[in-house]
């Protein structure tokens, strides 16, 4: 069917709404909240799109998805078209139409947006990518390319990584990622909730890849089990992308107690060893009827909302500014909302209270009021004289920040790094050693899964003009 609406035609339709499942039903389980559009919805969706010859909405894409081609495709209900044009341009789809922040990118820049709601872009990608992974019988598969004889190894399986290793095998490279955990994945598996991202669509992109020829070794940590020195005798390129897995405290007393966790150690007990889910987990996790995550962005949403789902009473966001400067998606934050999380905005910790025994007990806060903007552009937090109260809390988690991991680069004593600990790198992201490339957390320090996604295709396209030039 033909997709031949007018533009009046066009603007006359309203942005679907995502279904989702009910929220007093969603916050006691780990089940996806947003279901995906019908086929029906997501149709009509694709006809709101004007096919602007200024392409705003790919200017916004970190990975360069040819939006209106694949949106057209699909608005013609020529689904087979669709999925192969944004799979040559998406190694993860799947993944970015469930966790990609669309709404500050490709629909930030979005025509539809200035008088009214962009193209739900990320939800028409979602549909795309589940449609093509249903129905693999019906896209036809691109032509083998030509081996080159040149290997690459990529160090680490999440976001950048995975992107760089398809990128780089359909050119024709061999590809060889290694893995430090026992699965694949890194932060897409360990580090967002099975609610916003199913275990099984990681595991079916990932397949993808190694149908491709990409070869996945787990359980290799680069910096003990083989060095970067190695690496390079062995392969004629590397791309690190081993992310920004060192947790960031706050230093504040009472941080040494019993039941505080950083984020990224408490996601990955539930997300990746099931902690808190089964009752004969290896790796248990405190829970508290009152549990308290400091920060908002996503990372602190993840935290939150799975202690709501863990069985906390009074799940708790706190959180030194106001909710207008929360980093979180709005998405995130409504579906907190909405599952009985508590915001505790204006709200600074000052210490971390405990009893006789070790155990957290509460938090020491002070309230805050926003001064003049920060370098962020963001109004600088204030502490209020004499604001100071106890919040009474189990189990206390840090979601602040991340920082580079250490492992391999404290062992590559040659990298250039800045004073963060991440690899320092030039336009053509390679790092200062010939043939040693860089992209994602390890580079950015924590940041988001489709900027990741950029710097690995970036990274991929560097390393084919160096392995053809060497």
């Amino acid at each position: 069917m033909s997709n031949t609406l007018s533009v009046k035609e066009r603007m006359s339709i309203e942005r679907v709404a995502m279904p989702e499942l009910p929220a007093d039903l969603r916050s006691r389980n780990f089940e996806e909240v947003n279901l995906g559009l019908s086929h029906g919805q997501a149709v009509q969706e694709a006809r709101r799109c004007l096919q602007c010859k200024n392409r705003g909405c790919v200017a916004g894409c970190p990975v360069g998805v040819s939006i209106p081609e694949f949106i057209d495709a699909l608005a013609s209900e020529e689904l087979p078209r669709s999925a192969q044009i944004l799979r040559r341009d998406n190694a993860l789809p799947a993944v970015c139409g469930r966790v990609c922040p669309q709404e500050t990118q490709c629909e930030a820049l979005c025509v539809r947006g200035i008088k009214g709601e962009p193209v739900a872009i990320g939800y028409l990608e979602r549909y795309v990518a589940d449609w093509a992974m249903s129905h693999p019988e019906l896209l036809q598969g691109d032509q083998a390319p030509a081996a080159t004889g040149k290997s690459v190894v990529v160090v680490g399986s999440g976001p950048a990584g995975l992107t760089a290793a398809g990128e780089l095998a359909r050119l024709g490279h061999a590809v060889t990622i290694f893995e430090a955990l026992h699965d694949t994945g890194g932060v897409l598996r360990y580090g967002i909730p099975e609610f916003r991202l199913p275990k099984d669509i990681i595991d079916r992109e990932v397949a993808l890849l190694t149908e491709q020829g990409v070869v996945i070794e787990c359980n290799v940590i680069v910096g003990k089990t083989v060095t970067i020195a190695e690496l390079r005798s062995d392969f004629d390129a590397i791309f690190i992308a081993n992310g920004a897995g060192l947790p960031v405290m706050l230093n504040i007393p009472g941080e040494n107690l019993k039941g505080v966790y950083a984020a990224n150690e408490f996601l990955t007990r539930v997300n990746l060893m099931d902690a808190g889910r089964r009752d004969d987990s290896s790796t248990p996790i405190i829970k508290r009827r009152e549990m308290a995550v400091i920060g908002g962005g996503n990372t602190a949403m993840d935290c939150v909302r799975t202690a709501r789902r863990l069985g906390a009473e009074r799940a708790m966001i706190l959180y030194r500014r106001s909710e207008a400067e929360m980093p979180a998606r709005v998405e995130e934050i409504k579906h907190a909302r909405e599952e009985g999380v508590e915001f505790v905005m204006l709200t600074a910790p000052a210490a971390i209270l405990g009893t006789a025994d070790g155990w957290v007990s509460a938090l020491r806060c002070l309230k805050m009021e926003l001064g003049s903007p920060d370098e962020s552009g963001r109004r600088r937090p204030q502490a209020i004289e004499g604001s100071e109260f106890e919040l009474p809390a189990g189990v206390v988690i840090d979601a602040i920040g991340t920082g580079a991991n250490p492992l391999l680069t404290s062992t590559a004593h040659d990298l250039f790094l800045n004073k963060s600990g991440n690899i320092l790198i030039g336009s053509e992201e390679e790092s200062n050693i010939p043939g040693v490339f860089a992209g994602g957390d390890i580079v950015r320090g924590g940041s988001t899964v489709i900027l990741a996604m950029g710097d690995g295709k970036r990274a991929a396209a560097a390393i084919d003009k160096y392995l053809k030039r060497k």
